[in-house]
């Protein structure tokens, strides 16, 4: 089994917030969309979205998935609907959806069931959805959700115990791309990963406006294997993210942003819960009450960090794993991860794109 685990990594293609990140290193004014080019002289990012395939976990050869790749092997379909949306999101055949208008769930909190063999992605900036958002269910596997917004199914209490309505919820699933979204004010998480989903790369993503951002775990297995990485957590009070039960957790160059006089205070932010093995390199923590937590059941290796004005808890512990042992990566430096990950992440104009 162990064997299965590991797989092979797929040849990666750095994409586009990856470029975005070396540009502004190298001290180009290019942002997403304006001139930003893909890696190796191959053109402007916006005409080779469609090949993007997924890094860290969801790139690896596993479970009878060959890394994830989404609906690239069947059309394209753009929609503007949300009776559109949810006929080719829950078709069995494979499918590109282009998002390109605002898409109101009706009723209010609706998840679509989102089918294997997907790519879901915005158009541009103008892919929303609005009150809603996707539920991936048992088995299903190579979906990618990118460069959309979800956001506004929040009922007015900030911890909502009565509606479970997320912008993203995992039960079962493998072989998940979430990546360059806006996810906010939702009533319930924004991305809750439970029971056993596995094979999932989170990646320049913000996370923000939110009481409960990302939860991963509702399971007693220690099986999922997870990547997160370039994502902007701001404004969130929990779950940022809490990792129960995770086989290996990989997390890096992500930016933890509490600001100072506001409604929204952070209680913790990375959390490596219940028998969780984790590895945390080269993220930024600005202002975050207890930033990194462990039980005492879980390993934690911290490397190459930033603290700004953090305070409370800040913890480490035992040996956990070589995520290179898995994939290959490389890692921003950390001082630079609020300027690349603020610039970089969420939807851009370059991913989408028909034209």
């Amino acid at each position: 089994m162990e064997a299965e685990r590991r797989g092979v990594g797929r040849g990666r293609r750095r994409v586009l917030g990856v470029a975005v990140g070396a540009l502004a290193l190298a001290g180009a004014v290019a942002l997403p969309g304006q001139g930003a080019f893909a890696e190796g002289g191959r053109g402007p990012a916006a005409a080779s979205w469609k090949a993007d395939v997924a890094d860290g976990f969801a790139s690896v050869n596993a479970l009878g998935q060959n890394g994830t790749y989404g609906g690239r092997d069947g059309r394209t379909v753009t929609v503007r609907t949300l009776a559109d949306l949810e006929k080719y999101a829950t078709a069995p055949e494979p499918y590109v959806i282009v998002v390109a208008a605002a898409i109101t769930m009706d009723p209010k909190g609706k998840e679509i069931k989102v089918a294997s063999d997907k790519t879901i992605v915005g158009s541009g900036t103008s892919g929303q959805i609005v009150g809603g958002g996707f539920f991936l269910g048992q088995g299903v596997h190579n979906v990618i959700l990118r460069n959309l917004t979800i956001r506004d199914s929040y009922e007015g209490t900030w911890n909502d115990k009565e509606h479970d309505w997320d912008a993203i919820q995992l039960d079962g699933a493998h072989h998940v791309w979430i990546d360059h979204n806006d996810l906010r004010h939702m009533a319930d998480g924004l991305i809750d990963s439970r029971k056993d989903t596995t094979y999932l790369t989170v990646s320049w993503n913000r996370l923000q406006q939110n009481n409960k951002s990302f939860g991963i775990g509702w399971t007693e297995n220690t099986t999922a294997d997870i990547t997160i990485h370039h994502n902007w957590f701001r404004e969130s009070e929990q779950r940022n993210p809490s990792a129960d039960n995770i086989a290996h957790a990989h997390l890096y160059n992500n930016y933890l942003q509490d600001d100072p006089g506001t409604d929204i205070n952070s209680s913790y932010g990375n959390y490596a819960r219940g028998n969780t093995r984790m590895v945390l390199e080269n993220s930024y923590f600005q202002g975050f009450k207890n930033p990194v937590i462990k039980d005492g059941t879980a390993t934690l290796v911290q490397r190459g960090n930033v603290f700004v004005n953090t305070s409370g808890r800040n913890e480490s512990g035992g040996t956990a794993f070589d995520p290179k042992a898995y994939y290959s990566y490389s890692l921003d430096p950390a001082d630079r991860v609020p300027s690349i990950v603020s610039s970089g992440s969420g939807p851009t104009t370059a991913i989408g794109a028909t034209g």
